[in-house]
């Protein structure tokens, strides 16, 4: 085992009230590609904005185009070994919420519940009305938008639906922000698995649990802008480190 796993056992070894913050670099090794990265999907296609979504209807096709491409990534994406390790973490009574940046609901995949995964910026895996926030299926509004040319309004209420993701310009989900600074402040240890901690709010969350005396473990394949404040920084791998310190526990 390397210097890097072994340090993170150990930190938590000691811990009993850990939190998980994971963000893009999680899935990349399920094989999803990130978003910033050169290379990346922004690279490639700017998000369409929520206001823009909103109000124009042209913007709306395109938006679900673009969902649509990325349907076969979204099908045949699995939990890699890093989810794994962390649901095993879950199991263990070491972790007790993983809060997430990503949109691929690949931890519940990996045997979470609903309630112990934060999404802050949703889930592409399923839409809602913007209006009364009924649940749509992506294969109902496929079905819709392959017949029409567009996507249903909600069924119940008439609203515009959309991707249950947080879009630019789209307000964070007020109950998940809020489950969020709950878990972060009650912590003992923060462990950040796979994020650039560039995007705010939600990179404020590890920060958060830091002042309120939690140990601060960030695990990235880069530099972040808040290794200054970690207690232990390790730039590899995430799962074949997770499966070390998993060994290792």
């Amino acid at each position: 085992m390397n210097q890097g796993a072994a340090a993170l056992a150990a930190l938590i070894r000691i811990s009993r009230h850990a939190v998980v913050f994971s963000g893009a670099g999680m899935s990349t090794e399920s094989g999803i590609p990130d978003f910033r990265s050169p290379g990346g999907i922004w690279t490639k296609m700017m998000p369409v904005e929520f206001q823009d979504y909103v109000s124009d209807s042209a913007a709306r096709r395109l938006s679900w185009q673009r969902r649509f491409e990325m349907e076969e990534t979204w099908n045949k994406v699995q939990p890699n070994d890093g989810h794994h390790a962390v649901a095993q973490l879950v199991a263990r009574g070491k972790v007790s919420h993983v809060i997430t940046q990503n949109i691929d609901a690949l931890h519940q995949a990996s045997g979470l519940s609903e309630e112990q995964v934060i999404e802050l910026h949703g889930n592409t895996r399923h839409a809602k009305c913007l209006d009364c926030g009924r649940r749509v299926e992506i294969a109902d509004i496929r079905s819709h938008f392959d017949t029409h040319g567009d996507a249903p309004a909600c069924s119940a209420c008439g609203g515009i639906v959309k991707t249950a993701t947080i879009s630019f310009g789209q307000p964070l989900p007020e109950a998940e922000m809020t489950r969020a600074q709950k878990a972060a402040k009650a912590c003992d240890l923060m462990l950040v698995l796979g994020s650039s901690l560039a995007v705010y709010p939600a990179a404020g969350f590890p920060l958060l649990a830091k002042r309120n005396g939690a140990k601060l473990a960030i695990l990235n394949r880069d530099a972040t802008p808040q290794d200054q404040f970690a207690d232990l920084v390790v730039n590899a791998e995430i799962g074949p480190t997770l499966r070390a310190v998993i060994d290792a526990l």
